[in-house]
């Protein structure tokens, strides 16, 4: 029996994981320093048009410095959401206007820190105008994030936008930008997410639109002109086997019409135009590499992996599908199902259900696809579980470490005994 057929290639060449792992402990996570530079490329081209875009990658994503430093290198900015990132984004070269700073319930020392580091600051709410002003003053550029609430549909990562807890209304948007018009502010931004994961392009269109539209509104009615757009992220990726990755010139042809007919019609300057994707960047380009320890026969067959949702929990955390691929195997028939799992103390700690794969042995290696993005980032230490090592694939062949694998030391240096 071989009810799932559908195979999906790996981002690197099996026989190099397999190679890896022969000389380094599993778990662990790998990316392809190529796949990740072409995606950002690719982006850039589609909307080359314009001539004044850029792509700020979200950092919470793939948190990682020689992540962010080859897509530095690239041209890509930083769009950060913590103290943390900001730091990280700082120690990796960036700073002034290459770095983005979106976020919510801001404690005052981050605001600070943007504002030290020149960052781009995207205000959450309109009480955030009088902390910023108040703990750090207000920069020259301020960006305010605008929640549409029912006027535009969300999707189940995010929910729907009047049940987030990001951005301004509508109504606060026009007050909020009167109040730092008059307070001095010159130059302005507006950004907007309202989904994540999303494999229609019609909805980014439908997105920058609504930005082009409202932009153009505000800046009728206050007299302000914005210098720069950010239409967020969201970008999804072909999880399954049978997704189609969206057309990302598509995307940038269907933006730049609107553009034409919503922006420029109405004779306003020319924007900067950003998007601040990281999942479609680097997600398809890394894996999670892992050995399986144990096969159990109970009510269900059970593959017991050396990895588990401490170094990928969207599964449990979204139900999320990631593919896996049995190294070695994959040229077998698919007539075994499983549920493969990890060893945490929790029932929903499984990379997959009901999953029909070759049959498994002790000590098979799997390569689960997709974890270029929100994979090592969503990790944690239940449990005691320790972050898994991570490598950089710079060239075939060729890996470098970038992340060492967490020890014992590490998980206890903050105890006080």
């Amino acid at each position: 029996m071989n009810l799932n057929p559908q195979s999906k290639p790996l981002p690197i060449p099996e026989a190099e994981l397999a190679d890896l792992a022969s000389r380094v402990p599993t778990p662990f996570h790998v990316y392809d320093a190529a796949g990740i530079a072409a995606s950002l490329g690719r982006l850039q081209r589609a909307f080359a048009w314009h001539g004044d875009f850029r792509e700020y990658f979200a950092v919470k994503a793939t948190p990682i410095p020689a992540i962010l430093r080859l897509l530095a290198s690239c041209g890509a900015g930083a769009d950060c959401s913590s103290l943390a990132e900001l730091v990280m984004a700082e120690r990796c070269g960036l700073s002034g206007d290459m770095v983005m700073f979106t976020s919510n319930d801001t404690p005052d020392e981050e605001f600070a820190k943007a504002r030290r580091l020149g960052a781009i600051v995207n205000l959450d709410d309109i009480s955030h105008i009088g902390a910023l002003e108040r703990c750090a003053g207000l920069p020259d550029l301020v960006c305010c994030r605008y929640n549409p609430g029912p006027l535009k549909q969300g999707n189940a990562i995010i929910g729907k936008p009047e049940e987030a807890k990001y951005g301004f209304t509508r109504a606060q948007l026009f007050d909020g930008f009167r109040i730092l018009r008059d307070k001095g502010v010159r130059r302005f931004g507006l950004h907007t997410m309202v989904a994540s994961n999303e494999l229609n392009p019609q909805y980014f269109v439908e997105t920058a639109s609504m930005v082009f539209k409202l932009a153009a509104e505000i800046s009728r009615e206050l007299g302000i002109t914005f210098e720069l757009l950010n239409f967020g992220g969201g970008i999804g990726i072909p999880y399954r086997p049978g997704d189609v990755a969206v057309d990302l010139d598509a995307v940038g042809d269907g933006i730049r019409e609107c553009y034409r007919a919503d922006w420029e019609s109405a004779g306003l300057p020319r924007p900067r135009l950003c998007l601040e994707c990281g999942r479609m960047v680097t997600g398809p380009y890394g894996c999670l590499v892992s050995r399986v320890l144990h096969i159990k026969h109970t009510y269900r067959d059970y593959a017991g992996l050396d990895a588990c949702m401490a170094n990928l929990m969207r599964p449990a955390l979204y139900g999320a599908y990631h593919h896996i691929s049995v190294l070695g195997k994959e040229d077998r028939p698919k007539d075994h199902v499983y549920d493969v799992t990890g060893s945490l103390c929790e029932n929903n700690d499984k990379f997959a259900i009901g999953r029909v794969l070759p049959e498994l042995e002790r000590g098979d290696l799997v390569a689960i696809h997709d974890t270029g993005a929100h994979g090592s980032a969503m990790g944690f230490q239940y449990n005691g579980k320790l972050r898994c090592a991570e490598y950089l694939r710079t060239a075939p062949g060729k890996f470098e470490l970038i992340r060492r694998a967490e020890t014992l030391d590490d998980y206890f240096a903050t105890l006080v005994w």
